[in-house]
């Protein structure tokens, strides 16, 4: 009989679609602008899209300009116990609406002025609710911070996977060792540093990592991409992120015509960095006027495409993808227990196999057999994104008639409107049950919800011997339950 039970469980761990998470995808298909809903299109085929957390610690100890922080997000003091009781509220609420399964960026602030257990718990909350969080950071932390992390009091692991969104460009002022940056190539010692020390952890500890490269760009730094890309594309950064400065939270920090590095030439400027041209019709996130995205790999110094947008046989492969391998839960699932459901869905679709290996055959050509040898089969998956985000002065307008059922006539506004119904990135409100684009927490929550944190969670000025200066994060307060909950955020940066 217990081999009958085990059978049982395995073959219902091995279950290639979770009901629960196609169900959250027909969900968000349906709620798609008609426009958005594209052959390419992976919400509602493939995916909810992503989350992130707001107002659980604002405070960053780096100056950038632009910032996405209102003003008063340096007044907040970081609070471990306000930390897990907000992202509790807002995990559950982001499981109950979206499904079992997300990616869900640890964001506000800098997450490393959190303490290491801080963290870590703050971590596991999203795991219990089927998130893969990923830290956002400046990077500027060291070994010891990251060690302890990773592991627990008793040196094992507390995690088998760390995700990371470093953020680094050369108008973030504060930086240890490099106060001001001169240029981004400066930095690059830097980047390479916190890619080095996440390998010396998968190698000492065996926890795996993933890490995202996130820039704002600016006109003062436009002309620098592509040597961000060409010199770091080999440091074990698996996603180089772009955003284009927007007029967005603190506007004592709008320095430059932000509005100069268009969309357009900031992704000219990475396809000069990638050395080809950037397909992003291929696969789409949400809509492409917020979101451009190429998908592919490195074999030495070249970048190639995982599918050709130009080759139908290609495009076929993505329908079969979507058709076939669309509801598998890829997010979370444990690398064997994935490829067991994926082999039972090759199994009933027998098809699915000749269409790999044709692909498989079709990119090893592009490539070459011998430059794959050359680099003894080495291939580096590196995926290009750019993230538009929109002006404060549109989102407030347009999000305000969103709320009252109104379409706005104007051109502009009509456009926001859109963009934010198609949104990629979501935020939960707890203490009303909605989510919100990303956009609308920077533009239009964050003021409100991080000037009631500044009363909840005030900086603690701590003066002693030699007029130190003040020491921010004691945990000496928790803040009741309920507290914090005003409709708000302190989003990404």
């Amino acid at each position: 009989m217990r081999i009958i039970a085990a059978l049982r469980d395995l073959e219902h761990a091995t279950r290639p679609y979770d009901s629960e998470f196609a169900a959250a995808m027909e969900r968000r298909w349906a709620e798609l602008p008609e426009a958005a809903k594209t052959p390419g299109q992976i919400l509602g085929r493939h995916g909810v899209g992503c989350e992130g957390t707001h107002g659980v610690f604002p405070k960053c100890n780096l100056k950038c300009t632009p910032c996405y922080h209102s003003k008063d997000a340096n007044q907040v003091r970081v609070d471990g116990p306000h930390t897990h009781e907000q992202i509790t509220a807002q995990m559950r609420l982001l499981r109950e609406l979206r499904g079992p399964r997300a990616h869900t960026q640890l964001i506000g602030g800098e997450v490393s002025l959190l303490t290491p257990d801080d963290h870590a718990t703050a971590l596991a909350i999203m795991r219990e609710h089927g998130r893969e969080p990923m830290s956002f950071t400046h990077g500027d932390f060291d070994d010891d911070y990251l060690t302890r992390l990773a592991l627990g009091p008793d040196g094992t692991r507390r995690f088998d996977r760390l995700s990371f969104a470093a953020h680094f460009d050369k108008f973030m002022y504060g930086r240890r060792g490099i106060e001001r940056p001169t240029d981004e190539k400066a930095l690059n010692p830097y980047r390479a540093r916190f890619a080095a020390m996440l390998t010396r952890l998968r190698h000492e500890h065996g926890v795996r990592f993933f890490l995202a490269h996130n820039m704002t760009v600016t006109p003062g730094n436009l002309d620098e991409v592509a040597d961000v890309i060409r010199d770091c594309h080999a440091m074990g950064y698996g996603m180089f992120s772009f955003q284009p400065a927007a007029f967005l939270g603190d506007d004592r920090r709008w320095k430059e015509k932000y509005r100069e590095a268009t969309p357009d030439a900031v992704w000219a400027e990475i396809e000069r960095g990638a050395g080809t041209r950037l397909d992003h019709r291929v696969f789409e996130n949400g809509d492409v006027r917020c979101n451009r995205t190429a998908y592919g790999f490195y074999v030495g110094r070249r970048w190639y495409p995982f599918l050709d947008g130009d080759d139908p046989r290609d495009l076929a492969v993505r329908e079969a993808f979507f058709r076939y391998f669309g509801k598998v839960t890829f997010t979370g699932t444990p690398p064997a227990l994935l490829v067991a459901r994926l082999l039972r869905v090759v199994a009933r679709h027998p098809s699915t196999a000749v269409t790999a290996l044709r692909w498989l055959t079709r990119t090893i050509r592009r490539v070459g057999p011998l430059r794959l040898a050359r680099h003894r089969m080495r291939v580096r998956p590196v995926t290009f994104v750019m993230h538009q985000f929109m002006d404060a002065d549109v989102v407030a307008p347009a999000w305000e008639m969103m709320r009252r059922g109104e379409q706005a006539a104007e051109p502009r506004l009509r456009e926001t409107q859109e963009r934010l119904a198609a949104c990629h990135y979501a935020m939960a409100h707890p203490e009303n049950g909605t989510l919100v684009p990303a956009c609308v927490q920077h533009a239009v929550l964050d003021p409100a919800e991080n000037a009631a944190l500044r009363t909840l969670l005030p900086v603690v000025e701590v003066r002693g011997a030699g007029d130190r200066p003040p020491v921010a994060g004691a945990h000496d307060l928790t803040p009741p339950a309920g507290v914090g909950r005003s409709p708000g955020a302190a989003a990404d940066r």
